[in-house]
């Protein structure tokens, strides 16, 4: 999927970029526990890394 669309749907939807851009897996699960814990701020950035660091 287009980078610059997962990035988009991580601005509106952490978790989902995350479970689109690697699955339900473990990157999902703490993408949803950061984002309830952290106030959304958290699960943006987890998701950012997620999407941009991986090739």
């Amino acid at each position: 999927m287009n980078k610059f669309l997962l990035v988009v749907i991580a601005i509106l939807l952490p978790p989902l970029a995350v479970g689109l851009k690697d699955g339900i897996g473990t990157s999902f699960w703490i993408n949803i526990l950061l984002t309830l814990v952290g106030f959304y701020v958290l699960g943006l950035l987890h998701a950012l890394y997620v999407i941009l660091s991986s090739g």
